[in-house]
């Protein structure tokens, strides 16, 4: 009498599962991936980071975008050229172009005029920059500028301190429901090989005592 193997193949079964489930996970990495990558890899670059909370430069630069700019001497800004500045009597940067720039005092240096692309008139007040540098405009990618304006808010703040430890109180868990349910899965399993063998030892048995009876 012969037997056949009925034993399930837990090792393939558990790398195919595995496998599958890190390729449903592909795209959320790379997403999270990409959107740190802007964030975080051209500051190292020495770029400028800014998000663009206002419309007047459509459609060169769309509102909620991320626009990134480099440091640049003063004296090498020219007309046409896109800068990030705090205008005179204000506290907050704009980002505008630069529609005219005279050289009145050699002494302090060229003044500026500057122009939203989106705005019919250019900005009222002149002005020169104190500061040797100068963050000029490069390029600029839609839509992620929203991520970091929600988080200047203040629920955005609240959330972006508070969200990394739900997540990670999350992963804790679903770790540990995973790693139950495996302990729980080889346990059984064990089970209906122990129970397989002693099967197979009384089979066996049954064939060497009709052998016997034979002889």
């Amino acid at each position: 009498m012969s037997s056949v193997d009925t034993q399930p193949e837990r090792p393939t079964r558990s790398l195919a599962a595995r496998v599958a489930r890190g390729v449903s996970g592909l795209p959320l990495i790379a997403l999270l991936a990409t959107v740190m990558g802007t964030m975080l890899v051209p500051p190292l670059l020495g770029y400028d980071l800014y998000a663009i909370d206002g419309g007047s430069m459509e459609p060169t630069i769309h509102r909620g975008a991320i626009a990134y700019a480099r440091e640049v001497p003063v004296a090498e800004l020219r007309r046409n050229d896109v800068i990030t500045y705090v205008p005179p009597g204000h506290s907050r940067p704009v980002t505008h172009r630069v529609v005219a720039v005279t050289r009145p005092d050699p002494r302090r240096g060229p003044v500026f005029q500057t122009k939203g692309d989106a705005n019919r008139a250019a900005d009222a007040r002149l002005f020169h920059l104190d500061r040797p540098t100068q963050a000029r405009f490069e390029i600029s990618i839609p839509y992620l500028g929203w991520a970091l304006l929600f988080l200047g808010t203040s629920m955005g703040k609240v959330i972006g301190l508070g969200l990394p430890a739900v997540l990670v109180a999350v992963w804790v868990v679903a770790s540990l429901w995973r790693e139950g349910g495996r302990v729980l899965k080889d346990g059984g399993d064990d089970e209906a090989a122990a129970e397989y063998e002693a099967l197979g030892a009384q089979e066996e048995a049954l064939v060497a005592g009709v052998r016997a009876g034979a002889t």
